[in-house]
């Protein structure tokens, strides 16, 4: 395996769209979500595993999953976390990585990818991320990778790019999620991607960006980097970290910076945002039910999504569109058409019955 190649899996968030099996003390990324034997989390790692040595993958996290993580990722030590004292968006915990990287190789080059994400084709998802590295190492540029879309969607970003023949492209604009009317028209004109928020770039690219876009974040983390790589970069972090400003890396850096290009791919990726972003990736019987993990009789009933404790035994009738989720000692059953709701009744669940069930 190339000794350059370094990944960083991003891995803080919450997942609350996936309430109630993602909750705060377990989130969705540490959570089987699609019946495979493993959580989305492991089948990252083992994906990235295949071009990058396990060694020099890194797992940027909140301090209260660093359990999990070592739990879940025994190729993994915790000189290889990077844990967050405060939740400060993407913009802080990428510089942190990339720091840390160019402390222990300055010629490395560094891919990040969200931990929760799936992917059908992971074969050509690797020949995407090769074709990527090479293209970073041997030039200062800023790649993302931008998804086909197959679908006016309005939950995702999308990337302008300039029409030009060579399979890397200039990124023209970025432009966050639209509406439907203005989605239609991306998907016409032809030189339009999703936003996935999967990054490539040498570590020195990406510094020097910082460097010029937000000099103040650069003047709290880089302490020269006599810090990173010993004992004293957790109490380091701990004691600056909080200070950052709580910006993402596509505001912070590639919305400003000159030097983006996309790479378009189209390796059957899924974001897994939401349970019918999970439905969707689910095999279905002859009336488009789809179940993880219970035992289901379906009667009069069509397109619901079912997820229960192992094993757990299920009888539906007269439902049609339906989530229905059940963890432990709490059920939640909501029609498909308002999914974007489970944020609201999460808050709601923690005011009603407390924090510890969300």
């Amino acid at each position: 395996m190339n000794t350059n190649y370094y990944a960083v899996i991003m891995a803080g968030g919450v997942g609350s769209r996936f309430w109630p099996v993602s909750t705060q003390e377990f989130p969705k990324q540490f959570h089987d979500m699609l019946g495979t034997g493993q959580s989305l989390i492991q089948r990252t790692f083992d994906r990235i595993n295949q071009l990058v040595s396990s060694k020099n993958i890194l797992i940027a996290t909140n301090e209260r999953y660093r359990n999990l993580v070592l739990e879940q990722l025994p190729k993994t030590t915790e000189k290889q976390l990077l844990l967050e004292p405060a939740m400060r968006n993407t913009a802080p915990c990428i510089l942190y990585a990339a720091l840390k990287i160019y402390n222990q190789n300055p010629e490395a080059v560094m891919l990040v990818a969200p931990s929760d994400h799936w992917i059908d084709d992971e074969k050509e998802f690797i020949n995407n991320i090769q074709t990527s590295y090479e293209a970073c190492q041997s030039n200062d540029i800023l790649m993302t990778l931008g998804i086909q879309p197959n679908s006016p969607n309005t939950g995702y970003g999308y990337i302008e790019f300039a029409k030009e023949e060579s399979q890397i492209k200039k990124v023209k604009n970025f432009t966050e999620k639209p509406n439907l009317e203005t989605a239609k028209q991306f998907l016409a004109s032809g030189n339009y991607l999703w936003n996935a928020g999967i990054f490539v770039w040498s570590a020195k690219s990406i510094i020097a960006a910082f460097k010029q876009y937000l000099p103040d974040m650069v003047a709290i983390l880089d302490d020269g980097n006599a810090v990173y790589n010993t004992d004293f970069e957790d109490d380091f972090i701990k004691s600056n970290y909080a200070s950052c400003e709580n910006i993402s890396i596509d505001f912070g850096i590639m919305e400003p910076a000159k030097n983006v290009h996309v790479l378009p791919v189209d390796f059957g990726w899924n974001d897994l945002g939401t349970w019918g972003s999970l439905y969707n990736k689910l095999e279905k019987d002859k009336d488009n039910n789809a179940v993880v993990a219970a035992e289901t009789i379906f009667r009069d009933a069509q397109g619901n999504m079912v997820k229960t404790q192992s094993g757990k035994h299920v009888v539906i009738q007269g439902l049609n569109n339906f989530i229905v989720v059940e963890k432990e000692d709490v059920i939640l059953i909501c029609p498909q058409k308002d999914e974007q709701d489970i944020k609201q009744i999460t808050a709601q669940v923690k005011d009603t019955f407390g924090d510890s069930f969300v």
